[in-house]
């Protein structure tokens, strides 16, 4: 297989040695929420992702509903060279009522253990490389959660410790058992609020940062329709910010977005990429697609690099991020 052959740039993702490509890929959509799965058009993505240079690929329990479907795929994918990048997965949820999945949490600490060595199973590996807690638990202290994690490094069965979704007062406790490595958070022109208290927080602890949903769950690859037309099984159809009048705005945002970048000779997608990696050197986003071609557009944008002119048109176009909200009030409020 071809490796490497683009010059992606690494980043320092913290300061307790984890390094990536600048873009990795989230493989979320691969199984779930973004319509019928197409495995061999996702790894096929993943492996071109490897010859792009791609290093971080990220998976969930939660992306095969419990049924280790995702890691299967992702550990497949990368059998290889798995030795050669990082594989991130995520713990957190109770799958014993299928009604219950979106909303259900469990982080104790046997159970972290559990889906520990499902995933690895999963995988096909010997270590995770990220481990993440993929929602806070409200049931579970922080601390015993850090301190299981931190027991399975000791074990090396995993490398480094992640949050998700997690608030500053969160982070400082987590930090304070076992150093948390990377914080993975919802973060793009469209969705903004870790700037007021997140962002500050992990830069102080010197921790890392992943932002998924980086391209605003597609809306910022421009092709997009309202949220009636999309099929039951893709969650845009739910999405506040597809809904009638939160649509109509961010449509019109994305067209002034969509002729900034223009102008510069490049596609929406790669001007919101741009953006992120702008806003500090430990950020390392993680857009997620089954298409190899996306995929390149994707990893191209790490080659671009926007004027303080560029960034003032941005924020101008969204000072504060999408018209509408990313998650419903009953799910929020449990994961901080």
């Amino acid at each position: 297989m071809e490796q490497h052959t683009t010059d992606l740039p690494h980043r320092a993702l913290g300061g307790q040695g984890l390094v990536a490509g600048a873009i990795g890929l989230g493989t979320m959509g691969m199984t779930i929420a973004y319509g019928a799965p197409d495995e061999r058009s996702s790894i096929g993505t993943i492996r071109r992702a490897y010859e792009l240079g791609v290093t971080l690929f990220d998976t969930a329990e939660l992306y095969g509903l419990g049924t280790g479907s995702n890691e299967r795929l992702l550990g497949r994918a990368v059998k290889d060279f798995r030795d050669d990048v990082l594989l991130a997965t995520k713990f957190g949820y109770d799958f014993r009522d299928p009604s219950r999945i979106a909303i259900a949490l469990d982080s104790r600490p046997e159970h972290i253990r559990q889906v520990t060595d499902a995933s690895l199973r999963h995988l096909g590996t010997d270590h995770i490389d990220v481990l993440y807690q993929h929602r806070v638990d409200p049931n579970v202290p922080i601390e015993d959660v850090a301190g299981t994690v931190g027991e399975l490094i000791a074990e090396g069965k995993v490398r480094y410790f992640g949050l998700s979704e997690a608030g500053p007062d969160t982070i400082r406790r987590a930090h304070a058992v076992h150093p948390v490595s990377v914080l993975q958070t919802e973060y793009s022109v469209f969705e903004r609020a870790v700037e007021a208290d997140v962002l500050p927080v992990v830069r102080e602890l010197g921790i890392g940062f992943v932002p998924y949903s980086p391209l605003g769950r597609g809306f910022l690859t421009g092709a997009v329709k309202p949220a009636a037309e999309y099929p039951a099984d893709d969650m845009r159809g739910q999405d506040d910010r597809w809904q009638p009048g939160n649509y109509e705005k961010n449509v019109a945002a994305v067209h002034a977005l969509t002729a900034l970048a223009e102008g510069k000779g490049i596609s929406v997608a790669r001007l919101a990429l741009a953006w992120l990696l702008a806003q500090g050197d430990d950020i390392v986003p993680i857009p997620g697609t089954r298409s190899p071609q996306r995929l390149e557009e994707n990893v191209a944008a790490a080659q671009v690099t926007l004027t303080a002119a560029d960034l003032g048109r941005i924020k101008e176009i969204l000072p504060h991020g999408a018209a509408g909200s990313r998650y419903s009030d009953a799910m929020m409020p449990t994961w901080r």
